[in-house]
């Protein structure tokens, strides 16, 4: 039985874009950490750094900012 009421938060093709984007995010910050090595300072903080940061805003950003605005309510 389905509800033919229901209407989502955004269209499929939204959704889909939206998904797109934030994956490549994360897909970005897994592909900076395989330039992390313990040679030099440079080597192991900066790929780090931007990993951790890339990572964290694909997972913040949809969770945060995109996630419904009248969820306080509920």
């Amino acid at each position: 039985m389905s509800n033919t009421r229901y209407r989502g938060e955004n269209s499929t093709v939204q959704s889909v874009v939206l998904f797109v984007i934030f994956f490549a995010l994360f897909l970005g910050g897994i592909f900076a950490f395989s330039f992390w090595s313990l040679e030099s300072f440079a080597h192991a903080f900066v790929p780090a750094g931007v990993g951790i940061g890339l990572c964290f805003l694909s997972l913040v950003i949809p969770q945060t900012f995109l996630g419904r605005s009248d969820s306080a309510g509920e």
